[in-house]
């Protein structure tokens, strides 16, 4: 099986080390970040399962570094802090983390509860990739491979809502639960929103050009995902 990959965005080097040093010996594949900019190149070179995020980064506001992993990637987060009231762990909940462990904390509850955010992760049945038409989608990546290997980076919002169809192919979903696939509010996301995402991912998805219409609009229903599961003849170059 393969070892899971975990990002730490810390800029405290002591802390950094120790962090890399435990989870490497407990099997995990770790990288390290500490702005934006090494945050962006470490999701695009690597094949990343889970982000751990330090609020409190001298570059960088973390809240803004969580909001931007939360939009732009399916990955599960958990905020590490040296902020520890209440008020501060519901802030860091409520911008999307799946977790909150404050500073300092035993090396042997952070394992736990890496452990249990990616095991209520894996128990949402999310595959590792989908294949349909000429398109290999990657939805912890949030990226698009075709069979003659163009990379297509999908949004955040695009990435969850190809989610939802690729696992309810064939299905009319209407625009109520499309919104509750991006974890929204319907009183904070207009549904309309949805037609412009969908609009987006058509044209992305349309760019190898000569397929059908994978996304179908059903008068009164919503929208359908028909996507006949299967690789194309020839396969996929490797990642």
């Amino acid at each position: 099986m393969r070892p899971l990959h975990i990002l730490i965005v810390e800029d405290d080097f002591e802390i950094l080390s120790l962090l890399k040093h435990f989870l490497s010996q407990k099997g995990y594949i770790v990288y390290a970040a500490e702005d934006l900019a090494s945050l962006q190149t470490a999701l695009r070179e690597h094949s990343v399962d889970m982000v751990l995020l330090d609020l409190m980064l001298p570059k960088e506001d973390g809240k803004f570094l969580c909001r931007y992993i939360k939009q732009n990637t399916v990955l599960p987060l958990l905020i590490i802090s040296a902020l520890s009231e209440v008020d501060d762990r519901i802030v860091g909940l409520n911008l999307g983390a799946d977790d909150y462990i404050a500073k300092p904390f035993d090396l042997r509850e952070l394992e736990a509860r890496i452990c249990a955010v990616l095991r209520r992760n894996q128990n949402t049945g999310t595959p590792q990739e989908y294949c349909f038409g000429n398109w290999r989608f990657l939805p912890r990546k949030s990226i698009l491979y075709s069979q003659k290997g163009v990379r297509v980076t999908l949004t955040g919002a695009e990435a969850k809502l190809l989610q939802e169809f690729c696992q309810n192919p064939d299905k009319a979903m209407a625009r109520s639960t499309l919104v509750a696939a991006l974890k929204g509010d319907a009183d904070e996301i207009d549904p309309r929103a949805i037609d412009l995402i969908i609009s987006r991912l058509r044209r992305k998805l349309a760019e190898e050009g000569g397929q059908l219409e994978l996304i179908r609009t059903v008068r009164g229903k919503g929208y359908v995902f028909q996507p006949h599961l299967q690789k194309p003849e020839g396969g996929f170059p490797a990642r």
